[in-house]
């Protein structure tokens, strides 16, 4: 079995821990769903989050999935003039039989602007 990486992104409507749980949950069912993961599959995640959001750690929202025994690890994003606000992207590394091309990175809703070329 192969370690793949797998990236996402999704755009936050406003800082609240109750909408950052929704959203992040979203985004963790749409990567694990769109490649066919179980949790038994993730080796670890990355998530980070643009300075200006607040609220709560974007890994809480893994941990209420039931994503209890995979390291996971919060970071803060470059605060770059311009760029998209109030955005949590997650790094996730698993391992998985798909080819490096079949595998599908997720980007829901404004946050797929981010990454046209891999956003599927």
């Amino acid at each position: 079995m192969a370690v793949r990486a797998v990236r996402g992104a999704v755009q936050l409507q406003r800082d609240d821990a109750g909408h950052m749980d929704e959203q992040v949950g979203a985004l963790l069912t749409a990567v694990m769903e769109r490649n066919a993961l179980s949790a038994d599959d993730l080796i670890s995640i990355w998530f980070t989050a643009t300075p200006d959001l607040h609220s709560d750690f974007p890994a809480a929202a893994a941990r209420k999935l039931g994503i209890v025994d995979v390291p996971l690890i919060c970071a803060q994003e470059l605060d770059i003039e311009g760029a998209m606000p109030r955005v949590v992207r997650i790094l996730a590394h698993v391992e998985s039989d798909t080819p490096r091309a079949g595998i599908s990175h997720v980007y829901l809703g404004a946050a797929a602007a981010l990454r046209k070329d891999i956003a599927q």
